[in-house]
């Protein structure tokens, strides 16, 4: 069960000045808890001690950094059935999805205490020319400064601690701010961190309505914003930013192209998982599917059969597959945009049926191209399918989006393989699987509408960090 209440953190201590946010069951619509939220005020606070445990933090030994997130991993598996229900009741994630979340929650932090004490720098020669010879120079990497971190609903335990894992890795002390809807995981993370001995200041977790949040954003105190949803509200707290480095991590309307020769019950599987898996609320879930002309009357059959299997009900039954929209305007939301490309000539394959916050499991065909629920990013359980003739020609039409997060391409043709690693405009090509699949210790992020930097243990220290040179001038001689 859940607490009646939680506190947020400030500088690494609980604060319960008020129980404003209602967290309600995503299921039911009943409140199931309450959770403090900050004001302005102690926003700042907050940002102030983190400047004051910058030089602390930067001075912890890797080791000590270490022992902090190996105590996370040691909490989060000793609190794991807690941190699934938590995330099933508020996010309405179910209950093995749920479970397997905490699972990634666990990697990230386990990945983040190895990388701690093997991440460095690098020796470089400079005698490349006559005037430099005698030189030769090292360079570490230090932590740039205090970070504000902002997090999304989707994934809201293993998001924040792809944000948490490496600051604490890399020694740079934090402020987040968990999404409102789903703050519970992350101020369970801050309770068990408040468990150790880091520096005061080195990391608050503040639940803050989206109209209080600026600070977050703005204020030149902190180094670095990683921001992790929508492409409209990323690229608005970038143009806010000023001087800080910024990383995001937006939105995505995944292609997948399935390539003649590909193991049909595989790919129907794969794809049917990655389009509506966490009801379609994945920035990489599968959204554009293209079928090779000579497959797809054989393909589409087994989509639309394993499409109608994926159950919907309480996220807490175990035989529950389809959880709950975020909320009942997002539910809506997908319905109208499933009614637009009807309206504009697409076939329902099944699903396209809403049941309050419930949205059934969708593909739909002969979409037009400017549909909503093909250019822009749907965030639901809904996919297009679409033939193609020629290799090239899918590969176009993958890149015909304004986002490029990741794409999956099945093929048994490695030329094709490697035109489409050559050719797609997106972070990430996934070979014989589906543009969904992410393991958390690799890079990870977008270009184009997509966004900014690389996620992934060790790309985000690198993010977190600056390189700082030593240039030595050996004069002397033994």
């Amino acid at each position: 069960m859940l607490k009646e209440t939680y506190p947020y953190y400030l500088a690494n201590e609980p604060r319960q000045p008020n129980s404003d946010l209602e967290v309600k069951n995503k299921y039911s619509g009943e409140v199931a808890t309450r959770v403090a939220v900050a004001d302005s005020e102690a926003i700042d606070e907050a940002i102030g001690w983190a400047v004051e445990a910058a030089e602390p933090m930067r001075k912890m030994p890797s080791f000590k950094r270490a022992e902090v997130l190996h105590h996370c991993v040691k909490r989060f598996e000793e609190r794991f059935e807690e941190l699934a229900y938590s995330l099933c009741i508020e996010a309405g994630k179910p209950i093995r999805d749920s479970r397997g979340e905490v699972s990634r929650l666990i990697d990230t932090f386990r990945i983040a205490a190895e990388e701690t004490v093997r991440f460095g720098g690098e020796y470089l020669p400079l005698d490349i020319s006559p005037r430099a010879e005698g030189y030769e120079s090292i360079y570490k990497r230090v932590p740039v400064g205090p970070c504000s971190f902002i997090s999304p609903f989707n994934f809201p335990l293993n998001l924040t601690a792809h944000k948490m894992a490496p600051a604490l890795a890399v020694g740079c002390p934090f402020v987040l701010k968990p999404a409102s809807y789903t703050p519970v995981g992350a101020l369970i993370i801050a309770e068990i961190l408040a468990e150790t001995d880091l520096p005061k200041g080195a990391f608050s977790v503040l639940p803050v309505r989206r109209e209080g949040a600026d600070l977050f954003t703005v204020d030149e105190r902190l180094k670095l914003l990683s921001f992790t949803g929508s492409r409209e509200v990323g690229w608005s707290l970038k143009a806010k930013a000023g001087k800080k480095k910024v990383v995001l991590e937006l939105g995505g309307n995944a292609g997948c192209i399935v390539d003649q020769g590909t193991d049909l019950e595989y790919a129907a599987d794969r794809i049917t998982f990655g389009a509506f898996y966490q009801s379609g609320q994945s920035c990489i879930s599968v959204q554009r599917v293209f079928i090779h002309e000579s497959l797809y009357e054989r393909l589409i059959p087994m989509l639309i059969e394993r499409a109608g299997s994926w159950k919907t009900g309480d996220p807490t039954d175990e035989s529950t597959t389809l959880g709950p929209i975020i909320s009942e305007g997002d539910a809506i939301r997908i319905e109208e945009w499933i009614s637009e490309a009807v309206d504009h000539g697409a076939n329902i394959l099944c699903g396209a049926k809403r049941n309050g916050i419930f949205v059934d499991a969708t593909l739909l065909e002969n979409v037009d191209p400017r549909d909503k629920v093909s250019c822009r990013e749907v965030f639901g359980p809904v996919a297009i399918v679409k033939p193609f003739s020629d290799f090239k020609q899918a590969v176009a039409e993958v890149n015909d989006s304004r986002y490029g997060l990741q794409a999956g391409v099945f093929t048994k043709n490695i030329d094709h393989a490697f035109y489409a690693w050559n050719e797609l405009e997106v972070g990430g090509v996934v070979i014989n699987d589906i543009p969904s699949m992410r393991v958390d210790s690799m890079p990870y992020g977008g270009v184009k509408d997509s966004g900014l930097g690389r996620e992934g243990i060790i790309f985000s220290m690198e993010d977190m960090t600056e390189i700082r040179l030593l240039v030595l001038n050996r004069i002397g001689k033994i």
